[in-house]
C-alpha cells in the first residue's frame, strides 16, 4: 500500500487553512493541493509548500486523485460546500464552527448517508492526548458521576492572532466573536466527555479588544445531564491558560492545557496524581488531527468530532448567543 494513497484539497488558506496544508504534508501520508480566491495567498502556498494552488475549488475537484477535502472557508459557507463535496464522493473535514445556523444541517446529514464518506468537524481537543486519556478515566466512572465542572480559559488574543480585526473574528455573521471562535472548543470538549448540553444561561460583553465590537469576554452557566457546568473565558488576559475541573462523587479530574497535563485527586487524598505533561504545540495537535482524518478515510478507528457532535455544539453556540441577547436561560432541545 502506497503511503501517498491520498490527495487532500484544502479550501480556504487563511491562517488555519495554511496550518492544514502544512500539517497534512507533515504526516507523510498524503499529497496536498490548496485553493483560495486570493492570488497572493495562492502564490504563497506554491512558494512555501510546493503544492498546486487553485482559484476555483469545484474545478480542483475535477482531479480524480483528490480523495478528501478540508473546508476552511468562513463558517457561513461550510455546509453548502461540504454538501457539494460529499455529492462528488469525497471525504470531508469541516473546520469549526460547523456553521452559524442550523439551516442545511439535516440536508448535510442526508448527503453523508448517501455518499457513505467519512465526515468530521475540526474540534482539535479530540486529538489531544490529555483530553483523550482524561475522557477515558471520567467515563470509566472510577470517581462516580461528574456533578460539577468549572472551565476557566483565556489568552492575549491580539498577540496570538494580530490580524483579528481584519478576519472573520470581527463579525458574528462570519463565525466571529468569542462564543463562536473560542468558547465553542470548550463546549464541544465538555459535550464529548459528558454528553449534550441541555440548558444555557450566558452573559457576555466587549471589554477590551480594540477595533472590534464582538464579545471578548463570556460567562456561561450550563447543564449537561446531571452536571452543572460553568465557563469563564476572556481573550485579553496576559497569561495563556486553560483549566478544566471535573468534580465527581468520589474525586476530581483536572486538565491543564499550558503545558498539557491531566491529573486525578481522589476524595481524601492530599496530592494530585499527574498522568501526562506535554508542551502545548498547535502543529502537533493538527498533525494528529490530519492523521486521524486520513485514518477515517481508510475506515480505521479515530477520535474526531462527528457531524452529529458538531451540530450539537452549533446548538450550544446558538443558545449561548440567544441567551446573552435575551438575558434569559435557553433550553437546548434534543437532536434525536
Amino acid at each position: 500500500m502506497s503511503p501517498r494513497r491520498h490527495r487532500i484539497l484544502v479550501i480556504g488558506c487563511g491562517s488555519i487553512g495554511e496550518r492544514h496544508v502544512r500539517t497534512f504534508l507533515a504526516t507523510g501520508r498524503t499529497g496536498v493541493a490548496a485553493c483560495d480566491n486570493r492570488p497572493a495567498i495562492r502564490q504563497q502556498m506554491i512558494e512555501k509548500y510546493g503544492v498546486a494552488a487553485f482559484e476555483d475549488w469545484e474545478a480542483a475537484l475535477a482531479d480524480p486523485a483528490v480523495t478528501g477535502v478540508v473546508v476552511a472557508t468562513p463558517a457561513p459557507l461550510h455546509v453548502d460546500i461540504a454538501h457539494k463535496i460529499l455529492s462528488t464522493g469525497r471525504h470531508v473535514l469541516i473546520e469549526k464552527p460547523l456553521a452559524i445556523k442550523l439551516a442545511g444541517t439535516r440536508r448535510l446529514l442526508a448527503a453523508r448517508a448517501r455518499s457513505g464518506k467519512f465526515t468530521a468537524v475540526g474540534y482539535t481537543r479530540h486529538c489531544q492526548r490529555t483530553f483523550l486519556d482524561a475522557r477515558d478515566f471520567i467515563r470509566s466512572a472510577q470517581f462516580g458521576s461528574v456533578k460539577h465542572v468549572i472551565i476557566t480559559t483565556g489568552q492575549d488574543f491580539p498577540a496570538a492572532r494580530p490580524a483579528y480585526r481584519e478576519i472573520y473574528y470581527r463579525d458574528h455573521a462570519q463565525g466571529g466573536g468569542a462564543i463562536q471562535d473560542a468558547l465553542t472548543h470548550m463546549a464541544n470538549a465538555v459535550e464529548w466527555i459528558l454528553g449534550p448540553t441541555t440548558r444555557v444561561c450566558c452573559d457576555a460583553a466587549h471589554q477590551v479588544l480594540a477595533g472590534v465590537e464582538v464579545e471578548d469576554t463570556v460567562n456561561v452557566s450550563a447543564r449537561n445531564g446531571g452536571a452543572l457546568v460553568s465557563y469563564a473565558l476572556n481573550q485579553f488576559q496576559a497569561p495563556t491558560e486553560s483549566r478544566l475541573d471535573f468534580h465527581a462523587e468520589h474525586g476530581s479530574v483536572r486538565i491543564e492545557m499550558d503545558p498539557e497535563r491531566w491529573g486525578t485527586l481522589a476524595r481524601g487524598d492530599k496530592d494530585w496524581k499527574w498522568r501526562l505533561s506535554l508542551p502545548a504545540v498547535r502543529d502537533i495537535i493538527y498533525i494528529a488531527q490530519a492523521n486521524a482524518f486520513l485514518d477515517g478515510c481508510e475506515g480505521k478507528p479515530q477520535p474526531l468530532c462527528t457531524l452529529e457532535e458538531g451540530i450539537q455544539t452549533l446548538r450550544f453556540n446558538l443558545a449561548a448567543l440567544q441567551s446573552w441577547r435575551q438575558g434569559t436561560p435557553v433550553a437546548i432541545k434534543s437532536t434525536k
